[in-house]
């Protein structure tokens, strides 16, 4: 992997988590309002599965496993 992939790699994992702490407190505040949109609750949720996924992928692209 060269540098400047690893650097891309690294700024769409930092967005994703911004994302990921974006969709949680948006999911909190969801939850907290007195007739929660049900639906959309569960949207939120899948989309923050989905990016979890996509952190995980990524992370081990950029520190792949070592055996040892």
């Amino acid at each position: 992997m060269t540098d400047e992939e690893e650097r891309e790699l690294g700024a769409e994992l930092a967005r994703l988590q911004q994302e990921h702490r974006d969709l949680d407190a948006a999911i909190d505040a969801l939850h907290q309002s007195p007739a929660p949109d049900l639906l959309r609750l569960q949207r939120l949720k899948k989309r923050k599965l989905q990016l979890r996924d996509r952190i995980s992928f990524i992370e081990d692209q950029i520190t792949p496993d070592i055996i040892a």
